[in-house]
């Protein structure tokens, strides 16, 4: 078992949890960067480019590197990007190096994108009452699927175009997978909400939460966490992690996450 792993099966310190956040959310970039046919590179930097149309997804997850090797790793992503013609990012985490960074991916035209906070809960504090009569379902063939990617585009990053994407990767990666789950939220039998939880690191990674526009500010979202939050106990984890929006991040609160790290996001678009 990996040293983070197993300072997760007990009480984590924001250190681990943290590490945790990156590691959970590389190894999902990464596997669907895969499935989308990105180049990946594994070894002082770790990444996916060229696999997507969108920024996010070109993305490079990790970096241990120093003042001899930072610049060349720099430009040779966006020389990746540029040839491939789509926009990509760097999803800079606190164990990223060298420290400076961002300022030298700002120098050669990686713009500051936002930040994310991570989170991270523990599951044996799961909140028992529920927020919202759901009924949540998890995804296992390409009818479901639909609609699922049909629910995640009426409000999740950039609409149907992510949606369909996201969809398609997932549908080659494989719906039967232990370790990666993807649950839709029916009320009165209309979709309404989306999750995905994939277990890795030591922890339950949540990612694609979302409410359907006008389900809003009802509960949903905090109850579709939850089920998630489930999922990832059940397999066998001890805590959830996620990057939150702006929108969301009072809704986890609510459901027992705290902020651990923040990760800075620098974006760099083709002319």
């Amino acid at each position: 078992m990996h040293p983070i792993e197993a300072s997760l099966a007990t009480d984590a310190d924001d250190t681990a949890l943290a590490r945790a956040v990156e590691r959970n959310t590389a190894e999902l970039l990464l596997r669907m960067g895969d499935a989308g046919g990105g180049h990946r590179r594994d070894d002082d930097v770790s990444w996916t480019l060229g696999g997507s149309p969108l920024d996010y997804h070109n993305a490079v997850v990790a970096a241990r590197l120093d003042d001899d090797s930072v610049d060349a790793a720099i430009l040779e992503s966006r020389e990746r990007l540029r040839r491939a013609r789509v926009p990509g990012s760097w999803h800079v985490g606190p164990s990223m190096r060298p420290d400076d960074l961002p300022a030298r991916l700002a120098r050669v035209g990686f713009e500051p994108d936002g930040e994310e906070p991570g989170m991270a809960s523990r599951l044996d504090r799961i909140p028992r009452h529920p927020t919202a009569p759901l009924d949540v379902e998890i995804v296992r063939d390409a009818r479901d699927l639909g609609v699922w990617i049909q629910t995640l585009g009426s409000g999740f990053g950039e609409g149907p175009r992510e949606a369909e994407w996201v969809g398609e990767v997932f549908l080659r990666i494989g719906l039967d997978r232990p370790d990666l789950r993807h649950l839709l939220a029916r009320r009165e039998g209309s979709p309404v909400g989306t999750a995905t939880v994939m277990t890795a690191g030591g922890v339950g990674g949540l990612y694609f939460v979302m409410t359907v526009p006008d389900a809003r500010r009802q509960g949903i979202g905090a109850e579709i966490t939850r089920a998630a939050m489930r999922v990832a106990r059940d397999a066998g984890m001890h805590h959830a992690v996620l990057t939150a929006s702006a929108m969301g991040r009072s809704v986890y609160r609510s459901v027992g996450f705290r902020e651990v790290c923040t990760i800075r996001l620098f974006t760099w678009r083709p002319d």
